[in-house]
């Protein structure tokens, strides 16, 4: 939703700032290089340490300082600030997000089912953002609803997230999920996915 919402408010902050027509659409790249070159080192950093929801909570804060600007001021130029901090905290979070469900998920069917709701849940929330962006240039009840998704959705699920999944590979670790599989063949095993004794998540 967040990501919906930002394309709905920077061509005003642009304006707000004086600048038009060529001008207005060369500054509104900077922002979105910066939230580029995020996503990949935060990919980067994803993949060698594989904690991905440390990740997605520390990009999280930079999207709530964002947002947290765009509604505390009214100044062109800090709210211009803002949206670098927005764009970061939002677009590293997407594709993160993406390779967590992925990562956790075994099995093709299974794995393409849930990403498949995960994308398509992210998808419709796009009919909140364009419905909250109303009475420019402070577009208080917008940031204040974006910023209440980063805050509640973001970072309080990739936390809870976070320490569910520690907390289940604790229980695998320590052969508590080991009578999943009694009786079972290797076959049967394999059939389990992600259900499997010895399948650790990805944090």
């Amino acid at each position: 939703m967040p990501l919906y919402a930002f394309s709905l408010f920077l061509p005003s902050i642009i304006s707000q700032l004086g600048f038009t027509t060529t001008k207005a659409q060369l500054l509104t790249v900077p922002p979105y290089a910066a939230a580029a070159i995020l996503t990949i080192t935060i990919g980067y950093i994803a993949d060698r340490t594989r904690q991905r929801g440390l990740c997605n909570i520390f990009t999280s804060f930079l999207g709530i300082a964002g947002f947290a600007m765009l509604l505390g001021s009214q100044r062109a130029g800090v709210k211009y600030a803002g949206t670098f901090l927005g764009a970061c905290g939002i677009y590293p979070c997407i594709a993160n997000t993406i390779s967590w469900t992925s990562n956790n998920i075994e099995g093709v069917y299974k794995r393409g089912v849930v990403l498949g709701f995960v994308i398509g849940w992210g998808n419709l929330t796009g009919i909140i953002s364009s419905n909250i962006y109303r009475n420019p240039p402070k577009y208080t009840v917008g940031h204040a609803t974006v910023m209440a998704f980063m805050i509640v959705f973001l970072l309080g699920g990739s936390i809870v997230l976070h320490l569910l999944l520690r907390k289940e590979n604790a229980a695998r670790l320590s052969g508590k999920r080991d009578a999943w599989i009694e009786g079972l063949s290797r076959k049967e095993i394999e059939a389990l996915g992600d259900r499997r004794p010895d399948f650790i998540y990805t944090l």
